[in-house]
């Protein structure tokens, strides 16, 4: 949707959202009413999306107890907002949003919301009580359409959780183009490459590797694999009867599925001609991949520079709530106004701050940090890469690291909170600690000094007595209320519970037997020293021989004897990669962490594109360059004062990557580039900046004049920079020339 200015939605006439219940779904159109000599033509093109607003999960509990996770804050925006925002933005006309668990809270979320109104995109909501799962939800969508038929071609099957930034138009297109050519293609999934790395993708820990074979000439899925990878040696075992019928496939374990579908009207069928379908992926994609009578294909479309990410647990949260602050979910950021939610004020150092929040003058509020409206925070408070949201009263002296603070929160004089989240209306007393990883949900109190142990999962509702016993499983509710359904979990509300002290209020939930080593992967807490160990020796041990497994990376053919493997050609993979190396740059500066987890972030990088040390050089460069840039100057002087201060503070990251002259080279090209993109702020800086790499042993004069020599061949538009450094350049040769004399002397002397 863009940056729409405030208010604007709002002007626009209510009316245009309605909860569908069984019968009624096609009783409204966008406009007005349905016009009857509407062609078939333009029915079937309308662009139309199926929203589930519930993830059938229990990975956000206790919190979802109480809450729909689509109306959860993230960066103090609800989750559904960015996906309504994209969904709009991408040209989507019609969207139905699907509601299970807490139905009501979502339906009466959207009424009250700027989308009841939207000028360009209705939003009809489907109610449903019994659905437990996905297949169940898209089964009941499909009775309904048997009466009203109001999804009348391709539509988008996306979560309620996703958010993105990519243009879906033309590939919705190539979906319908393939289908006219081959009516058994069904489905267009979306993917990314997702590099395994140890710092900037940690979304992926808690959930199953991907691994997915896919013909490289038409993009068809012919296998998709969550659970059976060999983790520790990154392999899998693959029948080789997938060549009998495809010549060539290639073959990924470096993919992210986005859980984005263009679908066609069959795959509604199939859902209610199969009732064992209940996951999208599990049950649905791979009965389509073995089901050999019907013969319907999936295809994969993959993205490079548009951004898209689910939040499937608490750990993905984190990761996606920083990649809107760092910006790279553009139009969707902080102080953009969508879907009628109050933007922020970017300040420095990527500090968002709303405008009637009240800062005292001694609070130190770093980079990368989120202060939301009605905020008031205290003197000596230190509040780092943090996200608070509005309404809340935070007291002297406390300090906030890496924690995601939400409404009307109450936190007094001298608490700790680092990497945990807290929910709306929460009370932490003075003097109380939230250790890495703690969860506190609606309306907890902690007591006086209190010490939440690392990784608790607090709230006012007991436990429930027996687990789930299917993880897909949460619950249906009719109501927006909490006593009605709570009492089917088996579970308690208490108006005061004492576990967090005599003062306090909540229980603190108990972690199950076998889960306990593992809630460090969902956790919105870094990851700890040894469990990074032990990934990024998994990363390294990839390289065992073994006849019976094949490379989790790369492209097989079919051939009579033999079957031969060759890595596949990346598409623009340098420009990814370098936009990679710059999140783990920017990372590196924000949260402090040592050059040396910085190089080892950036290494695995290198081994996962393919790229050469001169690769990381050029990146790293740029990472620099850009921040320089970025960070608020007013004058020339300044910003090359920022350069000269960043390029030393980091050399020994740079010069890691800059032993050999040609990967010297390729810093002082990068440094060319950049300055013919920026030529009003970088252009005049050149040959200043080009000292300072000298002087700080970054750039050996062998390297300088080499390029020097090489740019003298150039044509005269290319020679600006040249031309820009010639004193220092003719100043280098000066002093080799004396060095060399003083060299044959020493050699006469001796």
């Amino acid at each position: 949707m863009g940056a729409q200015k405030k208010g604007e939605m709002g002007a626009q006439k209510k009316g245009d959202v309605g909860a569908l219940k069984k019968g009624d779904v096609g009783a409204q159109k966008k406009g007005g009413a349905r016009v009857s000599d509407e062609s078939e033509e333009q029915s079937r093109q309308r662009l139309q999306a199926i929203l589930l607003a519930d993830s059938f999960t229990t990975k956000f509990r206790p919190v979802t107890l109480e809450r729909p996770k689509v109306l959860l804050p993230l960066v103090n925006v609800p989750m559904i907002d960015y996906t309504l925002a994209w969904l709009e933005s991408a040209g989507i006309e019609e969207v139905f949003v699907f509601c299970c668990a807490h139905s009501t809270q979502v339906i009466d979320y959207l009424k009250n919301s700027e989308w009841y109104s939207h000028p360009s995109l209705l939003v009809r909501t489907i109610e449903s009580h019994k659905s437990i799962s996905a297949g169940d939800a898209l089964r009941f969508i499909y009775e309904q359409e048997a009466e009203t038929s109001q999804i009348q071609g391709d539509f988008v099957l996306v979560s309620g959780d996703t958010v993105s930034n990519m243009p879906l138009a033309d590939l919705i297109q190539e979906h319908r183009e393939r289908k006219k050519k081959d009516e058994k293609a069904i489905m267009t999934m979306v993917i990314k490459q997702s590099k395994p790395s140890p710092l900037t993708h940690q979304s992926r820990l808690g959930t199953d590797q991907l691994f997915i074979a896919v013909d490289p000439l038409t993009k068809q899925l012919l296998y998709y694999e969550e659970d059976k990878i060999d983790h520790a040696r990154g392999t899998i075992c693959l029948d080789k009867s997938l060549l009998d019928s495809n010549p060539s496939v290639l073959l990924y374990n470096d993919m992210q599925d986005c859980y984005i579908d263009i679908c066609s009207p069959e795959v509604l069928s199939l859902f209610e001609d199969n009732f064992d379908y209940q996951h999208l992926r599990r049950h649905f994609v791979k009965g389509v991949l073995v089901d050999d009578i019907m013969g319907y294909k999936i295809f994969t479309h993959e993205i490079h520079s548009s951004y898209a990410a689910r939040i499937d647990n608490f750990r993905s949260y984190d990761t996606v709530s920083k990649d809107i602050i760092q910006r790279w979910t553009y139009p969707y950021v902080p102080d953009i106004n969508f879907s009628g939610n109050r933007p922020l004020k970017l300040g420095r150092q990527g500090m968002y701050r709303a405008s009637d929040a009240i800062l005292s003058r001694s609070a130190d509020v770093g980079s990368s940090t989120v202060i939301g409206y009605g905020t008031e925070i205290g003197s000596g408070d230190k509040i780092l890469n943090s996200v608070i949201g509005n309404g809340c009263s935070i007291g002297s002296n406390v300090v906030i690291e890496g924690s995601y603070i939400w409404n009307n929160v109450t936190i007094e004089d001298g608490c700790e909170i680092r990497n945990a989240i807290v929910c709306d209306d929460v009370k932490i007393r003075a003097g109380a600690v939230l250790q890495p990883g703690v969860v506190l949900s609606f309306k907890v109190d902690v007591g006086r000094d209190f010490i939440v142990p690392a990784y608790s999962k607090v709230s006012l509702l007991q436990q429930p007595t027996k687990e789930d016993s299917d993880e897909e499983l949460e619950y249906a509710d009719s109501s927006s209320g909490t006593a009605d359904h709570l009492s089917g979990l088996n579970l308690q509300m208490e108006s005061k519970a004492s576990e967090l002290g005599p003062d306090g209020a909540g229980y603190i939930w108990e972690v199950c037997e076998g889960a306990r080593d593992e809630e460090w992967k969902h956790s919105v807490a870094p990851i700890p020293e040894d469990k990074l160990a032990e990934i990024t020796q998994a990363m390294d041990d990839d390289d065992i021989e073994d006849e019976s497994v094949v490379p989790t990376s790369g492209e097989l053919k079919s051939d009579a004897d033999s079957i031969n493997t060759d890595l596949n050609d990346p598409v623009d993979d340098y420009g990814y990669f370098e936009r990679e190396v710059e999140g783990t740059f920017l990372r590196a500066v924000e949260e402090g962490f040592a050059v040396d987890l910085a190089i080892l972030e950036i290494n695995s990088l290198r081994l996962s594109y393919n790229m050469e040390s001169a690769d990381c050089a050029g990146a790293t460069f740029y990472s620099m360059m850009k921040l320089a840039v970025d960070t608020p100057h007013n004058s020339a002087g300044e910003l090359l004062r920022n350069a000269a201060s960043i390029m030393t503070k980091y050399k020994g990251l740079l010069g890691f990557y800059v032993k050999q002259i040609d990967e010297q080279i390729e810093v002082i090209m990068k440094l060319e580039e950049m300055c013919q993109e920026t030529a009003r702020e970088l252009g005049p800086l050149f040959s200043q900046i080009l000292r300072v790499l000298y002087n700080i042993d970054v750039l050996e004069e062998d390297a300088i004049l080499r390029w020097a020599e090489e740019k003298a061949g150039a044509d005269e538009a290319d020679k600006v920079y040249l031309q820009q450094c010639e004193p220092f350049i003719q100043w280098l040769k000066e002093a080799e020339e004396e060095d060399e004399t003083e060299d044959e002397e020493e050699e006469e002397d001796g």
